[in-house]
């Protein structure tokens, strides 16, 4: 599996599959291939929903405007659904033909090029593997990262915490209208405000935690960085967890660090053995995904048992199995935004449902398991529900009258 750090990643939202990693790729053939005229054309989700997700604005800034066509192709190279090609012109002259895959949290992959794979920093490649070995040595899931990660993993695990913090900081403290079609006004700082003068209880608490959530979510919709846990689109979820167990909750930033790194390696092996991203699999690779990374981290934050924490993560991804990716004309917001909401709850929920569950039984599916089905499922959900914004939600979906 791959470094943490290729799974947590800062950049400009609104999509990790459909602007960092088209903006990575641009940045790459620029370098390449400096001062050409270029020739990009998107397939597949990218084509269907690059609009929305501002994909043809990211590719122009990096590579100019002036120089810059872009053309839109709704069919699907063979390798995965979001797929560019690149022809470099020199004047007329066609030079060469680069196509490259934005496969989800940012990463991209050349065709037929392994330069663009990142090494594999640890030698197992599911949960079932690493458990065995922590159990072996007698080490804690946070000791398992540090043994494998080079040494200044904890250093920028706290970047991308403090990065995460002033995320939803920005977006408690913004009002505007969100950019785009739809004019969905930010809520998120109204739902704290709200929060903070109510009574107190449960209710309380959970709107605190869904204005984190939206607040953060609301940022990326808006263009703004944010951090892939794992994927742009499902930003708001680990967040608004980690957010709330430090402002309310006092948890010092020590403990939330280890926990990130919890909640990453439950994501490596989802991002290794399955998909995170939503042309590929649905939402359910995305939300799905960031449930259980931050069920599991909550649960470690919680000082449950290895095996509950793994409980905790298997309940997040199963109860968002078949969860479609429907972006309303192909905007991170509707009904992206909301959902980072219901995740962050349900993730906190499921640690509880572990925690207390436990006590009677043991969970009967393994979280390899439900990561396999999560995929199975993937590849036989509809395309038009895969982020091309041809099914779901976003069909026959009519703007509001302004």
């Amino acid at each position: 599996m791959e470094s943490l750090r290729e799974l947590y990643k800062s950049g400009a939202g609104p999509s990790s599959s459909h602007t960092m990693g088209p903006q990575r790729a641009a940045v790459e053939i620029r370098k390449m291939y400096p001062g050409c005229f270029y020739e990009v054309i998107l397939y597949g989700s990218l084509a269907l929903t690059g609009k929305g997700h501002m994909t043809d604005m990211i590719i122009e800034k990096e590579l100019g405007c002036d120089n810059t066509r872009i053309i839109f192709n709704s069919e699907n190279l063979p390798y995965h659904p979001n797929g560019m090609k690149f022809r470099i012109f020199d004047g007329e002259k066609l030079v060469d033909e680069k196509t490259v895959y934005s496969v989800g949290g940012g990463k991209i992959v050349f065709d037929g090029e392994a330069v663009a794979e990142a090494e594999n920093i640890y030698p197992h490649r599911n949960l079932k593997e690493i458990y065995e070995y922590v159990r072996e040595n007698d080490m804690s899931l946070y000791d398992y990262v540090l043994a494998f990660e080079d040494n200044d993993i904890e250093k920028y695990l706290y970047d991308i915490l403090d990065t995460m913090f002033r995320c939803v900081e920005r977006g408690l403290e913004a009002d505007d209208i969100i950019p785009g079609r739809l004019g969905l006004r930010r809520v998120a700082g109204d739902m704290y405000q709200h929060a903070v003068i109510a009574s107190g209880g449960g209710e309380r608490d959970r709107m605190l935690i869904s204005s984190y959530a939206y607040a953060a979510s609301e940022e990326n919709a808006s263009a703004h960085e944010v951090v892939t846990a794992p994927t742009c689109g499902s930003c708001g979820v680990m967040p608004a967890v980690l957010y709330y167990a430090h402002k309310q909750l006092k948890y010092k930033k020590q403990r939330l660090v280890e926990a990130l790194a919890v909640g990453g390696i439950f994501g490596n092996c989802i991002k290794t053995n399955a998909t995170i991203s939503g042309a590929d699999g649905g939402c359910q690779a995305e939300i799905g995904s960031a449930c259980a990374m931050t069920a599991a981290a909550y649960a470690y934050l919680m000082e449950l048992s290895d095996e509950l924490v793994e409980y905790s993560a298997e309940m997040g991804m199963e109860h968002n199995l078949g969860l479609t990716c429907d972006p309303v004309c192909g905007y991170v917001q509707i009904p992206c935004i909301e959902r980072n909401g219901f995740a962050a709850l349900r993730a906190m929920d499921a640690a509880h449902y572990a925690k207390q569950l436990g006590l009677f039984r043991k969970n009967k599916v393994s979280f390899d398991r439900v990561v396999q089905v999560m995929y199975e499922t993937g590849k036989d959900l509809n395309a038009a529900y895969k982020e091309t914004s041809l099914g779901g939600l976003a069909k026959d979906f009519e703007l509001p009258n302004k």
